[in-house]
């Protein structure tokens, strides 16, 4: 069994649908008290990944431990150790925000159900509204009263899988502060996005998903030093000086990519951060006769990586990469 400081342990999962391999041998841990972010696009396996770690659909292979509890061999006492927020609302919209409360503490047989709904609706600041029928509500009141259903009975472990999918960005950061709050105060929490400043936000820990595959996993932080710090981007005084540059710096193999970005009048360069490789790139630029009005580096960013990741996978495969 896994330590007080584990709450969550995959090892080796598989699952397969047809001839369609979803998650190919994932492997990860999130330590207790932390938010963990698996990052991916659609299909990538998140959702996939969150079903079993629920105990809502048997993997294949490998195995997966909540709070020490096997999520195949132990069901019941997983279920007394975690809950979930899915894509999609659980709620009852005919009920009122109070009764919804009330249902989900009665059917976690609460001592005092109405002082645990009282609680959460003013954690939630939602208190005014309680009395009225969910059905009017806007989208970002009623992710926060799922939210606030999921913590009824205080679970040791919650899942979010895309908590701020269809959120307006004010609902968007009232979500992230909720997060983070119930981080602070202890909780375990494993969400699944595909928003990259999502995870960056709000992630302890992050791994990039894709096809069934863990490529990266690391802080953010770290995930974006595994590209080198060599990216420089150039400013010109004109369209025309944009296009004769990018044409002169067209990506020799192996040397550097670009991304041009004509609404600016700018190129970036992603380099391997040699002094000589970025005189080369100053070197082209001179004898092709191109102004540059301005330059700068440029750190990597998560995009960066996980756009890195994904093409590198594609590629040529790639062996999970762990900071």
């Amino acid at each position: 069994m896994e330590g007080n400081n584990v709450s969550i342990c995959v090892s080796s999962l598989k699952k397969r649908y047809k001839d369609r391999e979803v998650l190919r041998n994932v492997t990860f841990s999130v330590p207790t008290g932390t938010i963990y972010a698996l990052l991916g696009s659609n299909g990538a396996g998140k959702t996939t990944t969150v079903r079993i770690l629920t105990t809502q659909l048997c993997p294949d292979g490998g195995a997966a431990r909540i709070r020490g509890f096997d999520v195949i061999r132990e069901p019941e006492k997983v279920h007394q150790v975690i809950s979930v927020t899915g894509q999609f609302s659980a709620l009852d919209e005919s009920l009122t925000g109070m009764e919804n409360l009330l249902l989900m503490g009665r059917l976690r047989h609460l001592a005092a159900p109405e002082k645990s709904a009282v609680r959460l609706l003013a954690s939630f600041s939602l208190s005014p509204d309680a009395h009225r029928r969910v059905s009017g509500w806007s989208g970002g009141m009623k992710r926060k009263l799922d939210i606030a259903m999921s913590l009824v009975g205080s679970p040791d472990v919650l899942f979010l899988d895309e908590p701020t999918t269809g959120l307006d960005p004010q609902s968007r950061l009232a979500m992230w502060q909720i997060v983070r709050r119930l981080r602070d105060g202890g909780m375990t929490v494993l969400l699944t996005t595909q928003y990259l400043e999502e995870a960056e936000q709000l992630a302890d820990q992050i791994g990039i998903l894709s096809e069934g595959k863990i490529l990266a996993e690391g802080t953010p932080a770290r995930l974006k030093s595994l590209l080198p710090r060599g990216a420089v981007r150039f400013a010109f005084h004109s369209p025309e000086d944009l296009e004769q540059a990018a044409s002169l710096l067209g990506a020799p193999a192996g040397k550097w990519r670009t991304s041009c970005l004509p609404e600016e009048c700018a190129l970036t360069v992603f380099t391997d951060g040699r002094a000589d490789t970025l005189g080369e790139l100053f070197c082209c630029l001179r004898d092709g006769s191109v102004s540059v009005r301005e330059f700068s580096e440029e750190s990597p960013s998560l995009e960066d990586v996980f756009l890195t990741m994904i093409k590198e996978e594609k590629s040529y495969g790639n062996n999970k990469t762990k900071l």
